[in-house]
C-alpha cells in the first residue's frame, strides 16, 4: 500500500498499472488534478484473510486551494505468483 500511494504521489503510472490486477486494471489513468498536494498515508489496519487475499484500511490526506482534504479506502488485495495486487476499494 505504501508503495502504491508514493507512486501515485509521484506520478509514476506504469508502477500503479502494474500491480493492480489484471482483472479489475483501468486501460489508463487519470492525469494528476491541479494543485492536489498530497500529505501523508497512515495504513489504519492490514488483516491477511488467507494466503492470497489482504485488506487494507487507509487514510490519505491532501490539500487542494488551500482546503484539507482525506481519502479513506478499505481496498482489496490478491497475490499471485508471489505479488500482491491492487483489486478494488471502497470509499469510507
Amino acid at each position: 500500500m505504501r508503495s502504491r500511494y508514493s507512486a501515485y504521489v509521484l506520478g509514476h503510472h506504469d508502477y500503479l498499472l502494474a500491480t493492480w490486477h489484471p482483472r479489475t486494471r483501468p486501460a489508463e489513468l487519470p492525469g494528476a488534478e491541479p494543485g492536489l498536494r498530497w500529505l501523508g498515508l497512515e495504513v489504519r489496519s492490514v488483516s491477511v484473510t488467507d494466503d492470497t487475499h489482504a485488506v487494507v484500511e487507509f487514510v490519505a490526506r491532501h490539500k487542494r486551494d488551500g482546503r484539507a482534504g482525506r481519502l479513506h479506502e478499505t481496498s482489496r488485495f490478491e497475490r499471485e505468483a508471489g505479488c500482491w495486487y491492487y483489486v478494488d476499494g471502497e470509499l469510507t
